[in-house]
């Protein structure tokens, strides 16, 4: 809260202070006093006296040389009147004090140097101190801190902190607090200086009874994954003394009204509000979200979150004004009423009192049944416009709607309620069937769902009755006043069906009154009818099962598990801390947790009637029960180095929901675009932050245009001049198509940002400190210089000086057709994708508002297809209306993106991409960004588009520090470098020197084969986490070289060496066996006796051949022929 503040002019020499106007408005001349005008003269005149022309009073400045001004200041409307002034608003709307300082009639540092640190001094003059409990000690937020005889209050700050400035004097100050005995400390001494320090201990009215006190008393709870189980808001709350606070402000409250109601309870309750915005109406006004919790901002583990949406027809307002009701209802009565702190520290609640804030402003009141003012400006109504199970809506998405849509993809819920009037009634899905006429259409969860719109009706005596307005609808009858939206009337396109389909949320409807505009004198009696029953329909919230899903190994929380109950077909999903919500009726159901590379978990759970269960789920990772444990899978090791481990948590904190609005609430500067800017002038843009921040930066050339202008390379690193192959390298680039330079400034908005916050923020600190981060920001300079603002079809502009799509110009062949290629085209190939080991590349184009990730060329297969999809979506995803699919160009009104993400080939197939050869040769995955629908939108939009891209933009640098990284040694420790990673059987990356590599994967289960020359091919697995990086050291078992030679080589010499040997072996067996067989075929000499042996010498002696006729022969072979003699006489 700001206590003093300067507002610097120039042209005169001056210091004026409030009121800038006066009630007459009258031109000059009428001093318009404030009611601590002591306090603004004191403080002008500290400034006015330490500047040496000021203090004169004669600023003399050309035209005005007669000018005075006693002592140097003057009250703002005597010197003249000026309504609508900055320091009247910080006085009457703030606690701030503010003066206007008109520093010369030039500006001179010299002249205003002494008064400026004068000023700045006085800060602390007046009384200071704390404001507390004095049962409790705790402070007291919001204390008015009043000072006699000064007719204009402060309040104190979040922890009872208060500072008044005041001049010196003796003063008594009061501090006040509702439900507390007020204290008057009476003559205090205020001297010139420091400020006089006291403070107040209040007394409460009304004590607590013993049964709550401690329950607000803070007690260690035990270390744990899980948060502890949160208060049962179902429960019967304690019984307390105190009685609730009810709303007064009972009134219609037009956009501007609202506005002002909605920031009063945000400003008087900042501990547990915080007013957001989802989008803008067609007449762009903002649709405004009041939270209510105890950690407003942050989703809480474990915690559910419940939404009420109101007025989305713009003439039915009871809605509208009983939330609001509600919002000061919940504000007033936190921290006293034992039922709303239940509540509101066990929930997470969003309330929006007005979906259709246009139609709302043409409506009138006293409208019993009309139609004026129930559509939006665009004439749609709202809850026809939603995507349908059953029907095709041709009606365009309206900005309501799609805003709408993706808050609800944005937050967990668990429960809504749409309020509308018209009737009395609760009705619940589906609201419509495939035939189209009134019948009973009913969803998997319609016990559930009668069940809460039951829950509201009871609490509503009338409604409960069933015959809600006899008067208008004599026949009309619904039992236990709740219906099935169908059987009531058919309603395609309804808000609560695509709740139930598309969310974990379940939503029902609710009409509350025959009047859709009725008088305000009768709203009061429409918060009584209906105030138990909003309260019982939000603690249904904590109806059913609860808890989380968790990892067995890390014990972390594992996103978009899936939660299914047999014997209903709708399942849900966990939250980013493995969180989960599923309403169910009392009974015993079997439920079931899945995942992707986990193995499903079946329990068996018992729902009372009242309050949740908790059911805890631990999944274990299939890849534990591979194949006999043949496939190791590898996970993150432990680090023992501290600055690892708080860039883990860094990482995973930036992962988890808000927490890279976390690091947009909390960085410096605005440096949203508002302007183009032409080549000129973004060369001197990008040398400003080379020259102002030279530490960080390094701008260098690329390589130039047809027509000879630089293509600059800006890179932002806290060593942009040295190489660090460790940090991982991530590109932005845009521009490739000239009449598109949205993605230019964006990516100049980009720079500054990083460069403003580095050395202030310290989430943005880390990561420049941990990345390599490089932007081209205009790939077609020259193309760009011929584009014309507000063409959003227009081609102009789209090629290069040549006429050529550099788009088409990245051919397969690089090395072939390198020497007719495109001077751009040759710079970014050779300085920037080859040159660069880049592990994520983004580029900027426009025409649409979509990603769409490789291949652009016709191809059958997509290698790595679910981590390129993966990375799209993720940009998608953290866009508000891209993820929703519905681009809504013009040229293009029904085109239907799902998710907002599409292959580049099923969208606009070309060849020669860009993004195609990053990832083939570059071995680099890009995706392609389209900014907006139009080519070159006006100047206007930018702001808007910034705001829009910037958290996409920085998601891809926290995702650059995911997937795996690690290193590649041998066992003794040496590393590996140029080792070939292959990842799932296609994509291939290398290691670097020292042996390091990273990649990008898709959470889950992965598989990795890693070659080197020299080694053993090795095979792991390795598990993935959506927030955290995985780190794995791959050693190669085996050297793969026996005497100095490749094992391959060697155990082919020595498989054809025993080959050679059993060949030769073959060879002389088979010889032996010829001779040998020999005998056993045909005829041969039979085997003889000594006698015959003698005869045979003797008959060879005789050598007489005739004499062998005289000798028997036998034949051994297998015939039964007789033995043959032959004799001869």
């Amino acid at each position: 809260r700001f206590l003093l503040s300067g507002n610097l002019h120039g042209g005169s020499v001056v210091a004026s202070y409030p009121y800038d106007d006066s009630p007459t408005h009258k031109p000059t001349g009428v001093y318009s006093k404030s009611a601590d005008d002591e306090v603004f003269k004191y403080l002008a005149k500290a400034y006015a006296s330490h500047h040496p022309i000021m203090r004169t009073g004669k600023p003399n400045c050309p035209g005005e040389e007669g000018e005075t001004f006693q002592d140097g200041i003057t009250n703002g409307a005597q010197w003249y009147d000026v309504e609508g002034g900055m320091q009247d608003y910080n006085y009457v709307w703030a606690n701030c004090f503010e003066i206007t300082l008109e520093l010369s009639c030039c500006k001179y540092w010299e002249n205003n140097r002494e008064s400026l640190l004068a000023f700045i001094e006085k800060v602390h003059i007046g009384v200071k101190g704390f404001v507390r409990d004095a049962v409790t000690g705790a402070g007291l937020e919001n204390a008015t801190i009043v000072v006699a005889g000064i007719a204009h209050n402060i309040t104190a700050g979040k922890y009872g902190d208060y500072h008044r400035l005041l001049v010196p004097g003796t003063y008594n100050v009061t501090a006040v607090v509702m439900g507390y005995t007020p204290v008057t400390r009476e003559n205090i001494e205020v001297e010139e200086g420091a400020a006089t320090e006291v403070d107040f201990s209040l007394q409460p009215t009304v004590m607590p009874p013993a049964l709550n006190v401690t329950q607000f008393i803070a007690t260690p709870a035990p270390v744990s994954t899980i948060t502890p189980t949160p208060v049962q808001a179902g429960a019967p709350s304690p019984t307390s003394l105190h009685q609730p606070i009810q709303p007064v402000d009972f009134r219609h409250h037009h956009f501007s009204d609202m506005e002002i109601f909605l920031r009063r309870y945000a400003n008087e309750y900042p501990n547990i509000t915080r007013l957001y915005s989802v989008g803008k109406s067609v007449e762009l006004r903002e649709l405004y979200v009041m939270e209510i919790s105890d950690n407003p901002g942050i989703h809480e583990a474990g915690e559910p979150e419940f939404k009420y949406i109101g007025n989305m027809h713009g003439n039915e307002v009871v809605g509208r004004e009983l939330l609001l009701n509600l919002i000061e209802y919940l504000c007033k009565n936190f921290g006293t009423d034992p039922e709303v702190t239940d509540l509101v520290r066990s929930t997470r609640i969003h309330i929006m009192p007005s979906m259709n804030p246009d139609g709302y402003e043409k409506s009138q009141e006293g409208d019993r049944g009309g139609t004026v003012g129930r559509n939006n400006s665009n004439n749609y109504d709202l809850n026809r416009n939603f995507p349908d199970q059953f029907f095709h809506v041709a009606d365009p998405l309206q900005p309501e709607t799609l805003a709408v849509m993706t808050w609800l993809k944005t937050y967990p819920f668990v429960l809504s309620a749409n309020l509308h009037g018209g009737s009395l009634v609760v009705n619940y899905p589906f609201d419509d069937d495939e035939q189209g006429i009134a019948i009973y259409s009913k969803s998997p969860d319609d016990a559930v769902f009668q069940q809460l719109a039951l829950s509201y009706s009871k609490e509503n005596t009338k409604m409960y009755q069933g015959s809600p307005c006899k008067d208008m609808y004599p026949t009309e009858y619904f039992p236990h006043g709740i219906t099935n939206g169908a059987q009531w009337y058919n309603v395609p396109g309804g808000m609560q069906d695509w709740n139930y389909l598309h969310t974990n949320c379940f939503e029902v409807t609710i009409e509350l009154g025959c009047v859709k505009y009725p008088k305000a004198e009768e709203l009061p009696k429409y918060w009584e009818q209906n105030r138990r029953s909003l309260l019982q329909f939000m603690k249904q919230v904590h109806r059913g099962v609860w808890g989380f899903v968790l990892d067995a190994m890390d014990r972390r929380g594992i996103l978009n598990a899936t939660i299914s109950v047999a014997g209903i077909n709708h399942p849900v999903t966990t939250y980013k801390d493995g969180d989960y919500w599923r309403l169910l009726v009392q009974g015993t159901y079997k439920i079931t947790a899945s995942a992707r590379g986990y193995d499903p978990v079946t329990k068996t759970v018992a729902v009372g009637s009242k309050g949740g269960v908790q059911v805890n789920f631990t999944l274990s990772r299939t890849d534990i029960k591979v194949d006999e444990g043949k496939v190791p899978v590898l996970n993150t090791p432990d680090t023992s180095d501290p600055n690892e481990k708080e860039f883990e948590t860094l990482i995973k904190d930036l992962s988890a929901e808000n927490g890279l609005e976390r690091l947009l609430l909390t960085s410096s500067g605005d440096v949203s675009p508002y302007r183009y800017r032409p080549y000129k002038d973004l060369s001197e843009f990008l040398r400003g932050l080379y020259l102002n921040y030279p530490h960080i930066t390094n701008l260098t050339s690329l390589g130039q245009s047809v027509e000879f202008r630089q293509i600059w390379s800006l890179e932002i690193s806290n060593k942009p001049n040295q190489s660090e192959p460790e940090e991982p390298k991530i590109r932005f680039v845009a521009g490739i198509h000239g009449n598109a330079p949205v993605g230019t400034e964006l990516l100049l908005a980009l720079a500054e940002f990083l460069c403003m916050n580095y050395k202030k923020n310290a989430a943005v600190t880390k990561l420049i400190d941990r990345t390599r981060i490089v932007i081209v920001p205009s790939l077609n300079p020259d193309g760009r210089e011929i584009a014309q603002e507000r063409g959003c079809t227009s081609k102009i502009g789209q090629t290069n000086a040549r006429g050529r799509d550099l788009d088409t110009d990245f051919t397969s062949n690089y090395s072939r057709y390198s020497g007719t290629r495109e001077p751009e085209t040759k710079a970014i190939i050779e300085n920037l994708i080859l040159k660069q080991d880049f592990s994520l590349s983004v580029a900027l184009d426009g025409g649409s508002l979509l990603v769409t990730y490789p291949y652009d060329k016709p191809v059958q297969t997509v290698e790595n297809k679910e981590t390129l999809k993966h990375l799209a979506s993720l940009y998608a995803n953290n866009h508000p209306l891209m993820h929703l699919g519905q681009p809504g160009c013009p040229n293009k009104s029904d085109e239907n993106i799902p998710g907002g993400v599409i292959r580049g080939s099923e969208w606009h197939s070309h060849l020669g991409s860009m993004k195609d050869f990053s990832v083939m040769f570059g071995h680099c995955p890009e995706i392609t960004v389209y900014t907006s629908c139009c080519y070159f939108p006006s100047a206007g939009q930018l702001p808007s588009l910034w705001a829009d891209h910037r958290k996409s933009l920085l998601s891809m640098l926290v995702e650059v520090h995911k997937g795996v990284h690690g290193f590649v040694q041998d066992k003794s420790g040496k590393a590996i470098s140029k080792a070939t990673i292959v990842l799932n059987e296609g994509l291939r990356v290398y290691t670097k020197e020292g042996g390091y590599f990273h990649v990008l994967l898709a959470p889950g289960l992965h598989n990795i084969n890693v070659i080197a020359d020299g080694y053993q091919q090795k095979h792991v697995k390795v598990f993935v986490r959506h927030d955290a990086p995985s780190t794995v050291l791959i050693v190669f078992d085996t050297e793969n070289r026996v005497f100095g030679l490749p094992r391959e080589l060697v155990v082919t010499v020595a498989g054809a060496s025993m080959s050679a040997l059993v060949l030769t072996a073959c060879i002389i067996w088979c010889v032996c066996s010829i001779k040998s067989n020999r005998h056993k075929d045909g005829f041969h000499r039979l085997r003889q006796h000594h006698d015959d042996y003698e005869d045979e010498i003797r008959m060879m002696s005789t050598g007489s051949k005739k004499s062998l006729l005289s000798h028997e022969f036998q034949d051994e072979t297998d015939t039964e022929e007789e033995t043959l003699y032959s004799s001869k006489h």
